[in-house]
């Protein structure tokens, strides 16, 4: 499933489609540790559709392509130590 196919479904269809990739991807990886699993790429495609589809139900929810990372936040400056004066041995 490429991008424009996603593109070109309803939202009520991609829901749809995003509940049947995870129950493929459920069923993929309990065939995975039995060992019944004939293609292990299909567990990376399966993972990599449903973040397609979700990735296009958000830009339709929020109006933009990607969620963009937040900047990192700047550490204040730090006060410099306060010099203590060191105590004479008695």
């Amino acid at each position: 499933m490429n991008a424009e196919e996603i593109r070109t479904k309803t939202e009520d269809e991609l829901k749809k489609l995003l509940l049947d990739l995870r129950k493929a991807q459920l069923n993929a990886r309990f065939q995975k540790t039995q060992g019944t699993l004939e293609n292990t790429a299909q567990v990376r495609v399966t993972r990599r559709a449903i973040a397609r589809v979700k990735t296009e139900l958000g830009a339709r929810k929020g109006g933009e392509a990607a969620p963009k990372a937040k900047a990192p936040a700047k550490k204040a400056a730090k006060a410099p130590a306060k010099k203590t004066k060191a105590k004479k041995a008695a």
